[in-house]
């Protein structure tokens, strides 16, 4: 007989939502977790009194009042303002695009000026910018482009913008206003006290295994539910059938300084390609500290491989027409739920993936 309602494969976001709720209503739920801790990519750790944001920066953001009011059920939150800075061989510019960055390019003063600048600019870029390094141009113009976008994106995504599709940075924020706030939701801030507190609350009242791959003892977790919500890996769950899915992965170098405050800012993205990192992330500022000491974070794109970490799915043609075939199998998965970003290869935020996990329970 099956001990457990559901069998919730991943401790994330999405697999904690999923927990939390089925358990409010009675369910029993048993969380089994690959990683030696709860939380997956929003996991934080208390080193020097500061939590750290392991797999890289958080900042919870949304529009949608429901959803805040549900995060707000597990941690209060303060009001930081994600303002970015992009350091270019010393020079330092706002985050995202707007009046500030335009002003210190090109001496533009007002939104006029600007968007004649770029105009100017991206004069010779077609109606249909056929690639990223097009696209780029024709909202920023090539100035900007070629300092603050270029070098940064080759980084991340380890090949030419020139290979890269445009939608990549079709979303990119470019905003004629004075104004450093990177989102335009309504509700923004991060958690005080870290979001690992948010995930231990969500998982009260379940079974919990960590440092447990589900795949390794498949037929015996199978065997004690009687329905598995998966927010694993899609393309591994079905043993790399069509082949791996592909995503760019992260690696993270933490350093402990004796200085209470070394960059001024929580986060600075390095835009040159002689810079190995994509950015530094200063994690006390997230919350304000005035701790003596600091932490720094660099994160340094990677080229990934099944014994990596996957960060963000590459959604080119290619992928997604091999996540559509894994999709069709997942389908005829009897009492099988596939959820959350490695499930749906999707990269989400945060609030989406609450407001995913949320509308999968309202179905059920």
């Amino acid at each position: 007989m099956n001990k457990f309602d559901y069998l919730i494969v991943g401790a994330g976001l999405f697999g904690c939502v999923f927990a939390s709720e089925m358990t409010s209503r009675g369910k029993k739920c048993l969380v089994i977790e690959k990683r030696s801790h709860i939380g997956g990519n929003i996991y934080t750790e208390n080193i020097e009194n500061i939590n750290v944001h392991k797999y890289g920066a958080h900042i919870f953001h949304t529009s949608n009042k429901k959803i805040w009011d549900y995060i707000n059920r597990f941690a209060d939150f303060n009001n930081f303002i994600n303002s970015p800075l992009a350091n270019y061989k010393g020079e330092i510019y706002n985050l995202p695009f707007n009046m500030n960055t335009f002003n210190k390019m090109w001496g533009a003063v007002t939104p006029d000026e600007a968007k004649e600048k770029i105009r100017e600019q991206s004069s010779q870029i077609g109606e249909y910018p056929k690639n990223l390094e097009e696209m780029a141009i024709s909202l920023v113009g090539r100035d900007i482009y070629e300092k603050l976008i270029e070098g940064y994106t080759e980084k991340q995504w380890g090949r030419s913008c020139k290979e890269l599709p445009a939608f990549i940075i079709k979303r990119l924020p470019v905003r004629f206003q004075y104004d450093n706030n990177y989102f335009n939701d309504t509700y923004q801030g991060i958690p005080i006290g870290g979001y690992t507190q948010i995930c231990e609350k969500m998982l009260e009242g379940t079974k919990i295994y960590l440092s447990v791959d589900y795949l390794d003892q498949k037929e015996h977790f199978d065997s004690l539910a009687k329905t598995v919500v998966y927010t694993g890996a899609i393309d591994r769950y079905f043993y790399y059938c069509y082949g791996p899915l592909q995503y760019r992965s992260i690696r993270f170098e933490n350093k402990i300084l004796n200085t209470d405050n070394f960059q001024g800012n929580a986060v600075i993205n390095y835009t040159h390609r002689d810079i190995p990192y994509t950015r530094s992330i200063e994690h006390k500022h997230f919350e304000f500290g005035k701790q003596e000491k600091t932490v720094i974070s660099y994160e340094y794109s990677d080229e990934w491989n099944i014994d990596k970490e996957p960060y963000y799915p590459i959604n080119d043609t290619y992928n997604n027409e091999v996540y559509t075939k894994y999709s069709y199998l997942a389908a005829k998965e009897i009492n099988v739920i596939f959820g959350g970003r490695l499930g749906s290869y999707k990269y989400y935020d945060m609030d989406k993936v609450i407001e995913s996990a949320l509308n999968v329970i309202a179905r059920l």
